[in-house]
């Protein structure tokens, strides 16, 4: 081995139909979906969505109590084969907490990882320490977990991951004990080094923007059913209800009647009467008039006019935090709706009557019938 893993070494995951419960409690119900060979499937959900269970399934940690797992052609649950136990998995994880044996050193640690191979000690050092100069660590291989940072363990903790090349990589929100700015660089590593070694991975976090900047597809969980899956992009400019949408950020929500709707190619924009006048929004399909709908408004979505401007709604600043690259505020309108995250170059005064202008490319119309949770899939994703 010259020290880089295979580029090919990814397979698809399979889950199908996979339930576990707790006395009463349904932690996962019947959670469905294909992650491709070598991509990188990231599970986005509040605490007690089911998120960890599953990625404690897929580890072989727990046992679901129906339904199939399998990677590749092998099933590793479920189906009449053999519950195939953690170590049989061709997997690696990489913990929340590290998990780094305190009374060894990086070197060792990661070379740990080799152990159940037949290399002898000279070529499992040799793979150790070129793993560990990939991430940034040649000159800590001596040092033990208690003399590095947390970043220098959690890139200790990938190392030792990825050294014995896997074909699923597994991650329990593996940057939450860090602080925004090494969170920022180590994702950055993180994804590099795992699409550079090829594995198929799996990544469970609650941070929307991680989600959306990692992930080749998303998989929204909430109260241990899946309710979308789906690349980043159809998550965040379709998504399958109030609930997703609200999860991946938005800046509110407003409900109307739909006036009349323009189908235009590939799009449908709607013109919908709120309480506070007209806004014009998205949807997927045609909504006839008449019908309730509720407008799923996103940040970036919106922006603020002088009150003479005549555009847009009637609304009042606030609050305004200053974020660097301009203002956020905080307007309600003149029915007290609320929308945060509207941003501005520059800082509107609180208590300033405002006009609140919406781009309809940034909102979705959905009716009010359809926004129950319900499971919503790219084409092609679902075995």
């Amino acid at each position: 081995m010259t020290g880089s893993p295979p580029q090919d070494q990814g397979m698809d995951l399979h889950v199908e139909a996979l339930t576990r419960t707790f006395g009463t409690t349904t932690a996962l119900d019947r959670v469905t979906f294909t992650a491709p060979a070598g991509r990188f499937l990231v599970l986005l959900g509040p605490s007690g969505s089911g998120k960890s269970t599953l990625l404690r399934c897929l580890a072989g940690i727990d046992r679901a109590d129906t339904g199939t797992i399998r990677l590749g052609e092998r099933i590793l649950a479920g189906g009449h084969a053999a519950f195939v136990p953690p170590e049989r998995r061709d997997l690696a994880m990489v913990f929340q907490d590290y998990a780094l044996w305190p009374h060894m050193t990086a070197l060792a640690n990661v070379g740990f990882a080799l152990r159940r191979r037949a290399l002898g000690a000279a070529e499992t050092r040799r793979r150790a320490a070129a793993m560990l100069e990939r991430v940034g660590l040649a000159d800590r291989s001596g040092h033990y977990p208690h003399q590095m940072s947390g970043g220098q363990q959690q890139r200790v903790a990938l190392a030792r991951a990825l050294v014995g090349a896997p074909r699923l990589l597994l991650f329990d929100e593996p940057l939450s004990n860090l602080d925004a700015d090494l969170r920022e660089r180590l994702r950055v590593e993180i994804a590099s080094l795992t699409r550079e070694a090829g594995a198929t991975a799996v990544y469970i976090t609650h941070d929307q923007t991680e989600a959306l900047a990692l992930a080749d597809e998303i998989g929204v969980m909430h109260n241990g059913s899946l309710l979308q899956y789906g690349s980043p992009q159809d998550i965040y400019r379709r998504p399958a209800s109030p609930l997703v949408a609200r999860f991946t950020g938005m800046a509110g929500e407003m409900n109307g009647v739909v006036e009349m709707d323009e189908h235009t190619g590939d799009h449908t924009i709607i013109r919908v009467r709120v309480a506070d006048g007209l806004l014009s929004a998205s949807a997927t399909e045609r909504i006839l008039p008449g019908t309730p709908v509720t407008i799923l408004i996103r940040p970036a979505a919106t922006s603020l006019a002088p009150c003479s401007s005549g555009q847009g709604i009637p609304g009042v600043i606030r609050d305004t935090a200053y974020r660097g690259h301009g203002y956020d505020h905080v307007v309600e309108t003149a029915r007290g709706v609320r929308l945060t995250g509207v941003h501005d170059p520059r800082a509107w005064p609180r208590e300033d009557q405002v006009r609140l202008v919406v781009d309809p490319a940034g909102c979705l119309a959905l009716p009010c019938g359809d926004q129950k949770p319900g499971l919503a899939m790219r084409p092609g994703s679902i075995r």
